[in-house]
Formats: C-alpha cells, structure tokens, sequence
C-alpha cells in the first residue's frame, strides 16, 4: 500500500507484516489434512535444535514417489482408469490386489498448479535420476516462477485469482 518508504508508517508496515504472516498460516492449513507431507519443518529433536531442517514438499513428492522400500503411499492415491484397473479395484474387495505406485511407471509427470522455479525443476531432474535410474521425468506448471514473481503471488491480495501478468 505504499509507493515509496516515504510514505510508510508504523501503522502501514505493521500492516504489511500482518497479511504476510496470515498468508503464511493459511498456506500451512492447506496441508493439515495430509498425513506424510503436512510439513516443510523438521524441527529436530530436544537435545539437538541446531539439526533443524527445511525439506521442500516437491521434494517430499518425489522421493515417496522414487523409494524402492516403500508402502502404499498415504497421501498419493492412485486414480483407476481403465478396464484392467476397474476391474483391480473391483477384485480387491475380495482378496489382497496392490494398488499401483507411482514409482512403477517409466514416466513420471508433475505438473504443478501455481508454479515451479528452475532449481525446483532441476531437483526433481537430479532426484530421479539418481534414485530411479532409466525413469522419464517430465515437469509442468501453470507459470515459471521467478524469485520476484513467487514473492509476488504469495502475498497477492487474492492469490486465487492472480495477475494474469505474473
């Protein structure tokens, strides 16, 4: 709301602060009702703060997605979409069928609503190359996010209807 720092007040700035902190809660909100990826935060343990760390969500993603020791994947649900895999879903009321993981695939795609940034395309890139050698990773999003663009649509005013500029 200002123009210049000449016109900022303590009124303004504290303003300002304010949206930024409740656009940050409404962002963690969002992921409360995951299971395994409700978190950016790893907050180390009692007797070691300073192993504190910060673990992006797409990285998250990835990794359940390419861990060849996994189980079922809590929050990642596979989609049935055809004959074989209707009738999958109907043969598992009667006995014990997995449901397909992502991981399975030879093509893995990622599309990321609300945008990605070049080093976010490049980790996954390096991920999967290095823990699911021979996959095929194909990334795509709504907008290629610049650091000054990704500050921008966080803490728009309405971050559901952006700037169609951005």
């Amino acid at each position: 709301g200002c123009d210049s720092s000449l016109n900022l007040t303590s009124q303004k700035a504290t303003d300002a602060v304010d949206g930024i902190f409740r656009s940050l809660r409404d962002i963690a909100r969002v992921r409360m009702h995951m299971k395994q990826f409700n978190s950016i935060h790893n907050p180390g343990s009692n007797t070691h703060q300073a192993s504190a760390s910060y673990k992006p969500l797409l990285k998250q993603v990835v990794e359940e997605v390419c861990n060849p020791d996994r189980p079922d994947p809590v929050d990642i649900e596979h989609m049935s979409s055809g004959l074989t895999d209707l009738l999958k879903t109907g043969f598992s009321m009667f006995m014990k069928v997995n449901r397909p993981h992502p991981g399975d695939h030879p093509l893995l795609i990622i599309f990321m609503v609300g945008g990605v940034s070049v080093p976010e395309v490049k980790m996954v890139k390096d991920l999967v190359a290095t823990r699911k050698p021979g996959t095929q990773v194909i990334v795509l999003s709504s907008v290629l996010l610049t650091p000054h663009s990704a500050v921008e649509l966080l803490f728009a005013p309405d971050r559901l209807q952006p700037d169609a500029h951005i």
